[in-house]
């Protein structure tokens, strides 16, 4: 990585010319043809600056790349017209400058001088903070939840995060890529539910100029936006056939395909889908392709709702009035045993949602320090009681979204290590014969 090195994007040789001139003699010129190439340059070094020839539209990609993360290089924009409007639009972008061709020597050299001056520090290769400390739980179920998506943050693999409206998803999608390799990269989301069906392709997949009536600009779609990091995909359920088909595609060659365009472009992306329908369901009737399902399904995490893990509304109601107390100023301290009481009896058909929903409206009724049952809403205190009340925490396996296969492997796994290795005792404590552990011991490859 050389952070005195520049990277030139355009086509244009006199703007190459301009800027020989005037980068200090012990800088290195990069050039490359477009904004794709840069992209990939600037996943495999750093750069000290970035002029890149097109409209801010054109180079929403690398604007969005550069924005992302503090001590990124400037970005100086060189577009086709000398237009307000565009500077405006360019500068509103994230570009820290924006010239017009043809370029002169004493233009571009003036707004180097002003980009390299005004230079954030070289880029760190310090990862964001774990993003699993801000999913507040303390049940069994949350805490293995967490374990594994850790262990699969770690993997390129692809994931499906599955559980109903409310649950936090996109949460775990969020700490899953800041905990992997992809940290430094891009983000980008799209809820498949909310865009209307004959534009979510163009939104995935980009389009190029001209490709339809309206197609004034070449635009990149979020396939390409996510390049180098990772892409997640909400409701993926509601997702059209036609976009599933080419999804597909994409997770098989790692290709897409803008609408209009008559080449292929290769993307380095991970994709995470999450959803809170019955996708075997849709399955069985037509709505979605087997063969996606399969590809999507490659690491399942299943987050369970929150009537399941009970002793996790206290935590999560705490975080949520101390959220209302620094941002209100809220007077709301804590809450009494028995309108907690009250609220591990309701359902939470909204979950952590409707949790936070609730805290919400006591911030604006409740007048008292502590949450009294006459304070709860009554749609809490008259709402449907679960299914198996009770005191004790009893969580299931199935929560956890595991084949038997791998919680076979976690048991032994957790008994040789409670053993220290011993096979006698491991034994012991998984209740089976010293042959049928060594036997379990090499189908799942533990030395």
């Amino acid at each position: 990585m050389n952070p005195t090195t520049v990277l030139l994007i355009s086509r244009d040789p006199q703007i190459r010319r301009a800027l020989e001139q005037v980068v200090p003699s012990h800088t290195t010129l990069l050039n490359v043809s477009d904004v794709a190439a840069g992209l990939r340059e600037l996943h495999r070094q750093n750069f000290a600056l970035i002029l890149c020839e097109g409209s801010p539209e054109t180079s929403q990609p690398l604007l969005h790349q550069t924005n992302l993360h503090p001590g990124s290089p400037s970005v100086i924009l060189i577009g086709p017209r000398d237009s307000a409007r565009d500077a405006v639009d360019a500068m509103r972008a994230g570009a820290a400058d924006y010239l017009t061709t043809p370029v002169t020597v004493a233009a571009v050299d003036a707004a180097v001088r002003r980009a390299l001056s005004a230079q954030n520090p070289p880029v760190t290769t310090k990862r964001p903070a774990d993003r699993f400390d801000l999913i507040i739980s303390m049940s069994p179920q949350m805490r293995l939840i967490k374990q594994l998506a850790r262990e699969v943050a770690l993997t390129d693999a692809t994931v499906l995060i599955t559980g109903e409206s409310g649950t936090g998803k996109e949460l775990f999608a969020q700490a899953i890529h800041y905990a992997s390799l992809r940290a430094l990269g891009p983000l980008i989301a799209l809820n498949c539910a909310g865009i209307p069906e004959h534009l979510l392709e163009s939104e995935l997949f980009g389009y190029h100029q001209g490709a339809f009536t309206d197609a004034k600009h070449t635009k990149p779609g979020r396939f390409q936006l996510a390049e180098g990091g990772t892409l997640f995909l909400d409701e993926i359920g509601e997702m059209s056939a036609s976009a599933q088909a080419k999804l597909l595609r994409v997770l098989e060659d790692h290709r897409v395909d803008p609408l209009g365009d008559t080449h292929s472009h290769r993307v380095n992306i991970r994709v995470i889908a999450a959803t809170n329908e019955d996708l075997p369901a849709h399955i069985k009737t037509g709505r979605f392709r087997l063969d996606l399902y399969y590809r999507l399904n490659v690491y399942q995490l299943r987050i369970p709702p929150l009537r399941e893990r009970l002793n996790d509304i206290e935590p999560i109601l705490h975080h949520f009035l101390a959220q209302a107390r620094r941002d209100h100023g809220c007077r709301i301290t804590g809450i009494t045993p028995e309108s907690l009481a009250v609220l591990q009896r309701h359902h939470w058909p909204g979950n952590v949602r409707e949790l936070h929903n609730v805290v919400e409206w006591l911030t604006i009724t409740c007048k008292a320090n502590q949450i009294e049952p006459q304070h709860l809403p009554t749609s809490v205190k008259t709402g449907k009681a679960p299914e198996q009340p009770s005191t004790e925490l009893k969580p299931s396996l199935l929560a956890f979204g595991l084949s038997f296969q791998d919680m076979e492997k976690k048991m032994l796994e957790e008994a040789l290590r409670k053993s220290g290795g011993n096979v006698s005792e491991a034994s012991r404590l998984l209740k089976i014969t010293r042959n049928t552990l060594r036997y379990r011991m090499a189908k799942h490859h533990i030395q």
